[in-house]
């Protein structure tokens, strides 16, 4: 599967542009596309739209913090793991919902957002100013349209009302505007994904895996107004994409993140990564490195700073024979035999070293190791930074539906998208009585199905728990958003007002 690409250094030149704009992000090519400069269309647009790829991969999965995963430090589903002193200034805030205006992790978190919708709007502008209408230039507009839509969801969601910026930015002081309300987002994430939807294929070839598809953006759609609610709008894009035949649920759950799992059916949009020849992790994605296994004394299988650790809630979580179980956590001192998952292992000889020290080191995230006769086969194994990060899952839209059909009092139409779930981690079918019962139901199979997957902390405060569920660790209403970077509002000369509460 991890093929090597070809880094094309002739568009070295257009790689700089995009590096001043997306800051101190390099340019690599998306695996496994491929270009040379008579490839690209007028302008560059077809490079700009490689840049998109790697700038999200890059500030996602391959940053010191990845921000995938503060999204599960503000859940029930993980701590912040590692010992007490590693990272404590700039990542147990978000474990204590002690957010802080002014920190390095946050306001990365905003900016490299931002510097993504910039990305994209330079290469809409492209398409726009040379009039750029061919087929493969209208599928790079709806890439670019596709990308600035998911990075002002993910900030709506995280911050509430923001500056829309549906331009490109050639200096900072454009930049410099008010907030618009959410209203005005989601409207701009509706006319882009609604375009983007209509410019895309169901599939790409062989040729292109990982490549955005139509799928990928009525899921993320769906996603979008499942948040808001809207169970109708929401349900219709998941029966498209599910009524598409071109995905279908992943054999096994637990190979669904490994190798083979990678581009699978089940696969709807998942970031790139891969290893090299060479041991260079510029291709990879950190997201896997920071949250391995660490202190192992065993040679070889210290494979991370051990962060994003699962919960003992989330643990508990599942019920007898769930074989997701199993399949999420990788408990301390787990066997190496392949047969019960081959990880974490203790040598003959050696101890398991856990770290003293107040936070739990009985559990890790299981879904972002390789496996161990794999690592070995690509001389990488203290470092599984080539594991793609899935953004989008099939399962997510079945429960989207089942969701949406309990929601608009069609519960009997939800059950055999639950069923299919369940009955590919080994459990029964449901029953139940009312609507309230399968709410819960399905409130239960997302927790379970997604664990430490990023989905949890959203799914909680959507259907208006999190204070419920999360306040006992900390969490009050106004911990939904996070508090505008200061930063951007003083360089607004007060045209960027502060979050209210903070």
């Amino acid at each position: 599967m991890k093929k090597n690409i070809k880094i094309v250094f002739s568009m070295l030149a257009l790689s700089s542009m995009i590096m001043l704009l997306a800051g101190c992000n390099k340019f690599l090519d998306r695996k496994p596309l491929t270009a040379t400069l008579d490839d690209l269309n007028q302008g560059g647009l077809e490079g700009q739209i490689y840049g998109l790829y790697s700038n999200l991969r890059n500030s996602a999965g391959f940053t010191t913090i990845p921000w995938l995963a503060m999204h599960d430090f503000r859940s029930d589903d993980s701590e912040k793991g590692s010992d007490p002193s590693d990272g404590a200034e700039w990542v147990a805030p978000f474990d204590r919902y002690q957010y802080v205006k002014d920190l390095w992790a946050s306001n990365t978190y905003w900016d490299d957002h931002y510097a993504l919708i910039n990305l994209a709007n330079t290469a809409i502008q492209t398409a726009d100013s040379l009039k750029l209408t061919d087929p493969a230039s209208m599928n790079n507009i709806a890439e670019a349209r596709f990308f600035r839509a998911f990075a002002y969801f993910d900030l709506v969601r995280s911050f509430g009302d923001v500056p829309k910026i549906d331009f490109r930015v050639y200096n900072a002081s454009q930049a410099n505007i008010a907030k618009s309300p959410a209203s005005a987002i989601y409207a701009l994430i509706d006319a882009d994904l609604t375009f983007a939807a209509g410019n895309l294929p169901t599939v790409w070839g062989n040729q292109y895996p990982g490549r955005l598809t139509s799928g990928a953006v009525k899921t993320l759609h769906a996603k979008s107004y499942l948040f808001r609610g809207n169970w109708s709008q929401a349900l219709s894009l998941s029966q498209q994409v599910i009524s598409s035949g071109s995905y279908s649920l992943f054999s096994s759950y637990y190979g669904i993140f490994k190798d083979a799992g990678e581009n699978s059916s089940e696969s709807i949009f998942e970031i790139q990564a891969y290893v090299s020849p060479n041991g260079s992790i510029n291709n990879g994605c950190q997201f896997a490195t920071t949250q391995g296994v660490r202190g192992s004394n065993a040679s070889g299988w210290n494979l991370g700073w051990g962060w994003n650790t699962p919960t003992d809630n989330l643990v508990a979580a599942y019920e007898p024979g769930d074989v997701r179980k199993g399949s999420t956590i990788l408990f301390s001192g787990q066997s190496d035999d392949p047969s019960t998952g081959g990880y974490g292992r203790v040598l003959p000889g050696s101890t398991f070293d856990v770290p003293a020290g107040p936070l739990p080191r009985k559990y890790w995230n299981k879904k972002i190791y390789a496996d161990p006769a794999y690592r070995a086969s690509t001389g990488q194994s203290d470092n599984p930074n080539w594991i793609n990060k899935r953004i989008f899952r099939y399962a997510d839209v079945l429960l989207m539906a089942a969701e949406c059909h309990n929601e608009l009092g069609n519960g009997a139409q939800a059950i055999p998208f639950v069923n299919a779930v369940r009955n590919r981690a080994g459990l029964a079918n449901i029953t139940f009585t009312t609507q309230a019962d399968l709410r819960n139901l399905i409130k239960q199979e997302r927790r379970v199905e997604f664990g430490v997957e990023g989905e949890r902390f959203f799914d909680l405060v959507r259907w208006g728990d999190a204070v419920t569920v999360l306040g006992p660790l900390g969490y009050t209403n106004k911990c939904r958003f996070y508090p505008i970077p200061q930063p951007a509002i003083d360089k607004s000369g007060g045209l960027l007002v502060q979050n209210p509460e903070w």
